[in-house]
């Protein structure tokens, strides 16, 4: 598979650079990368982006993360492997990116849940980094940028 067209972003290089300073503005949120791979991880499984799903299970696997918790960002629900924080950030990560499948996308308790676990500057990060990775997804998705070759 090709992509349709070169990446937008790699088209007009001050989108990408704005969105990687997007991506970059929040560092200093106090949150581990892991968790923000995570969040990355699990959008781009819900919105089918074959290069993103891929490119953040290498980055969580390069970053340590054993196998059978990247395995299982796709079925946190009935894992016993992620603490209640991360149950929270990834609940957190589904309702933001499925917000058309339903009249409250980001009900209460969903959000309370992740605000039981992290301050509001920790919040904005994560609702930032969900956006941010949503809008990667659709471009590559529009585009059907194929996922990078294994490595040999």
């Amino acid at each position: 598979m090709t992509a349709r067209i070169k990446n937008p972003a790699h088209m007009y290089p001050e989108a990408m650079q704005a969105m990687i300073a997007l991506g970059k503005s929040t560092e200093t949120s106090g949150l581990p990368e892991k968790l923000l791979t995570m969040i990355h991880l699990r959008a781009s499984q819900i919105n089918g982006c074959a290069f993103c799903t891929d490119m953040h299970s290498r980055e969580l696997k390069n970053a340590g993360e054993p196998d059978e918790r990247i395995w299982a960002v796709g079925a946190w629900h009935d894992s016993t492997l992620f603490d209640e924080a991360e149950r929270a950030v990834l609940a957190l990560t589904e309702h933001a990116t499925r917000i058309a499948d339903r009249t409250d996308p980001v009900p209460d308790h969903v959000w309370n849940a992740a605000a039981k676990h992290y301050d509001e500057r920790q919040l904005a990060a994560i609702v930032l980094h969900i956006a941010i990775i949503n809008a990667w997804n659709r471009i590559n998705v529009a585009i059907r940028q194929p996922q990078m070759p294994p490595r040999g």
